[in-house]
């Protein structure tokens, strides 16, 4: 049943979810003045829900939708595929929990999830949010190719159930992003350093028919799960990429999923008023039009302390464009940041309400404080209580400066709400997108930086070539091979040189250092 309050809030009785945008400052004529775009913005969803390309520099559906709801897949065969592998997701989990599958001959502990972007960013909102430390596997996330950060997380494993009783989950759809690679072959030469085979304790999530899936199988891995063409990163959480990690960690993969088909079948309402994504999507068309193209998500519990990161890659993603559909430059964007309340009262705060006036506050309420009952810090008091007043007070400081804000309200967090959570915004992204003209389902930024680090790496090698035993400044080195870009070269010798890979002869600036390949016969960096 949906509760409707006027324009300024919606909530729905069960489970208890509620959108307030009383504070927004939305002008009365709004609605009205955007309801010929409202209207073509529910029809273009309708048709990409139905399996219209959404992406045409691809020529790719986006279907996230239909991971929760099979039946609305335009094809029997996608349907079919969806449930079977939801199945074998199942299947698997089970038996891990069961201690069926021992690589080692012990009963599996740790859980390291190798990935980036949405294939990390997903799984692990889902564990910091819902798993606790007494669940049958304990999480661990390679996201990066930082190789320090790569030692303190096996240092952790290590420290716990050890590498012997650890599964390894590799995802990565094209099976190629240099980072998963990395952080692949590190695990790999880990588990090999141990004594263990590798094969043994990895699983992979990836592209059906990419290089991953061919290694996985040719090695023998224990299994492999796909990753659709039709799912992006950003909105993969409830495919195999979050599934599998949940249900590996006990969670309730069914309620994240319900919760998820619950918010959809909310959001596809045509009064803009009566839906929460609607009118969560004209909120950030205010914002912008008043100058703010800030959004500051403040969730007032510890175990959505990661939600804002997760917002940040779906709407900034989804929404940073350059151009429109029509082609016209138009700069579009909604830049998101954010921390835990009540952190955020000894953080910017002070600036929100007092200092530059470019953002809005999305807050996070909570209802239940704890499972069992709370302690009363005060007389009729407790922690929870302050939560809220912390929660109440910065959004009635806020609103004496004239500063806007909104509210969510979800009853728990529990794997329900948060599925409800991250379909809203799902929701919200691709409504404001065609609101505004523009594609919320491609990120040719994000390739043309990959395409950037791969010529920096070209340059890399090009330079090792080049070094001779006479030494040279990083200008000397770049004339000589033909690179333009000094700069560059520099930062890329100075690199090597700080990791013994190179020999720096005299230290300098940037520009006036000198440096000279190493030895014949010296010893080579990195682990066997």
């Amino acid at each position: 049943m949906l509760w409707h309050h006027g324009p300024m809030l919606i909530c729905e009785e069960d489970p208890p979810f509620c959108l307030d945008v009383t504070d927004m400052g939305l002008p009365d004529d709004l609605v009205p003045r955007l309801a010929p775009q409202l209207a073509q913005a529910f029809a273009r969803m309708a048709e990409l829900e139905a399996g219209a390309i959404a992406n045409p520099d691809e020529g790719r559906r986006v279907g996230h939708y239909w991971l929760r709801a099979p039946e609305r897949a335009p094809e029997p065969a996608l349907q079919q595929a969806i449930v079977a592998v939801q199945a074998r997701i199942g299947d698997f989990a089970a038996r891990v929990r069961r201690g069926e599958i021992q690589p080692a001959g012990r009963p599996l502990r740790e859980l390291l999830l190798v990935g980036i972007g949405g294939s990390a960013l997903g799984p692990q909102l889902l564990a910091t949010a819902l798993a606790d430390d007494a669940g049958p596997l304990r999480p661990h996330f390679l996201d990066n190719t930082d190789p320090d950060g790569i030692d303190r997380i096996l240092g952790r494993i290590a420290a716990g159930a050890g590498l012997a009783a650890t599964l390894v989950v590799v995802t990565s759809k094209s099976g190629s992003t240099p980072e998963t690679r990395n952080g692949q072959l590190e695990v790999a030469a880990a588990l090999r350093r141990a004594g263990l085979e590798p094969a043994r304790h990895l699983v992979a999530i990836t592209g059906e028919g990419s290089p991953l899936e061919r290694q996985a199988r040719q090695e023998g891995w224990l299994a492999t799960f796909p990753m659709w063409d039709w799912v992006g990163g950003r909105t993969s959480v409830m495919s195999a990429v979050g599934l599998l990690p949940a249900a590996l960690l006990g969670l309730d993969v069914q309620a994240l999923l319900a919760g998820a088909r619950q918010m959809d079948e909310l959001t596809r309402r045509p009064e803009a008023t009566r839906n929460p994504a609607a009118l969560l999507a004209l909120c950030w068309l205010h914002a912008k039009e008043t100058g703010r193209r800030d959004m500051v998500v403040l969730p007032y519990k510890d175990r959505l302390e990661l939600f804002p990161r997760y917002l940040q890659q779906l709407v900034m993603e989804s929404l940073g464009k350059e151009l429109d559909l029509s082609g016209r430059r138009v700069l579009e964007g909604l830049a998101v940041y954010g921390n835990k309340g009540s952190t955020d009262q000894h953080a910017y705060v002070q600036q929100l309400r007092d200092g530059l006036d470019q953002a809005f506050v999305t807050f996070i309420e909570v209802l239940r404080d704890r499972q069992g009952p709370s302690l009363f810090v005060e007389p009729e008091v407790t922690s929870g209580d302050y939560l809220l007043g912390f929660l109440l007070g910065t959004r009635a400081a806020l609103r004496e400066r004239g500063r806007p804000s909104l509210t969510l309200t979800v009853p728990d967090v529990s794997a329900r709400s948060l599925g409800m959570l991250i379909a809203l915004f799902e929701r919200a992204v691709g409504l404001y997108a065609f609101l505004v003209g523009i594609n919320a389902y491609h990120q040719p930024g994000v390739e043309a930086g990959k395409r950037a680090a791969a010529a920096v790496l070209a340059l890399q090698r090009r330079l090792l070539a080049a070094l001779s035993d006479e030494p040279e400044t990083a200008g000397e080195l770049a004339a000589r091979i033909g690179e333009p870009d000094v700069r560059t070269a520099a930062a890329v010798l100075r690199h090597l040189a700080a990791n013994d890979r190179i020999v720096l002869v005299s230290p300098g600036g940037p520009l006036a250092a000198r440096y000279r390949r190493k030895q014949q016969g010296a010893e080579a960096p990195g682990r066997p």
